[in-house]
């Protein structure tokens, strides 16, 4: 199993970035995928879940309405969509295969990629 994230950068308050995360080694469309995020000096936070055909998604309320997970399955590739960026955002970025969560609280997960920097600063 291979997770490599990229799109990550430094934008302004209010700003947009699009991660992806390109996914090998297993049967990605068979799979439900997530985003989780670790901001500086905190634990591992939930984000996003997408079900495996992409018609089923769910958010943490901090980022409902601002943030779009979806997927390609032909590609093998998971994305979020961020809008509206606050500093608050400002976290690594990763994505997660076989997440399990009770609620908003991770429970543990499969795998995960290395991640990707957003810095949300004016």
């Amino acid at each position: 199993v291979q997770l490599v994230e990229s799109g990550g950068g430094l934008v302004q308050p209010g700003g947009s970035l699009r991660l992806s995360c390109a996914a090998s080694g297993f049967t990605f469309s068979g799979w439900t995928m997530s985003w989780v995020r670790q901001a500086p000096g905190k634990g591992l936070e939930w984000v996003s879940d997408i079900n495996s055909g992409g018609s089923s998604k769910w958010y943490v309320d901090s980022v409902k309405g601002r943030f779009t997970i979806s997927r390609d399955n032909a590609k093998n590739t998971l994305y979020l969509q961020m809008n509206s960026l606050k500093p608050e955002d400002t976290a690594v970025y990763y994505c997660a295969k076989d997440l399990r969560r009770l609620g908003t609280s991770i429970v543990s997960y499969g795998y995960r990629g290395q991640g990707t920097q957003v810095t949300v600063s004016s």
